[in-house]
Parts: structure tokens; sequence; C-alpha cells
């Protein structure tokens, strides 16, 4: 791989990579090496959260950001919504979710709930 820090090799690559989490894109013939380096990381990236792409495409899609809500669920103590995501997916988010409550702290749940009351926030 060459060096990412040159700007059009960058440009290539996360352009790929960006097609690369696209589970509906194919690849396309006659690109350049770092659109293809790219492609391959973020297909990699894609199927490490939701299985692989042969195995079909789930409904719900994880992504860096629901994985991080549900590490934010665990470090608060929350229950979770596991419905509409495969064994796979669970897998993942279980992970993260038990890392979050391993650094659950009782008083940041307190906290956090005194301050949505004082802002009039209901949760559900």
């Amino acid at each position: 791989m060459k060096d990412i820090f040159n700007p059009v090799y960058r440009v290539d690559y996360i352009e790929g990579r960006t097609a690369g989490l696209n589970p509906y894109m194919k690849i396309m013939n006659g690109v350049c090496e770092a659109y293809v380096e790219g492609f391959k990381q973020g297909r990699s990236d894609y199927e490490n959260m939701n299985g692989k792409v042969l195995h079909g495409i789930p409904k719900l899609i994880v992504t860096n950001k629901v994985l991080e809500d549900f590490l934010l669920a665990g470090m608060l103590g929350m229950s979770i919504n596991e419905n509409g995501y495969t064994a796979f997916q669970i897998d993942v988010i279980q992970k993260w979710y038990q890392s979050g409550v391993e650094k659950y702290d009782v008083s940041q749940g307190d906290y956090l709930l005194n301050i949505l009351e004082a802002n009039e926030i209901d949760l559900l």
C-alpha cells in the first residue's frame, strides 16, 4: 500500500472505502490501486459488523454510531432492544454493550437523569 498521506492517493482510497461500506456496490474495473484498497477495507469493516455479504443483507445495518450507542447504553445501565438484528450482529453488539457495562458507574446514571429532569426531558 502506498503512502495514504499523499493527497491524490488518499482521496481515491477514501472514495473506495466509502463504496466498500455499501453492500450493494460492485467494484468497477479499471480503478486505481488506492480505490481498490479502500474498497477492500470498507467491505472488511462492513462484514466485521454485519456478517458476510454472501449470507445476505440484514434489515438493520450496524455502524460505528450504532455500536457507540450500545456502548453508552451499557455505561448508563440502560436496557437494550435487540429486535431486528441478526445473530452475528447481536454478538458484535453484546461485546460493545458488555464493554459499557464494565465501565458502568451508578452515579453517572443518576447525574444524567438529574440533567434530563432539569431540562424536562422524559425517557420512554
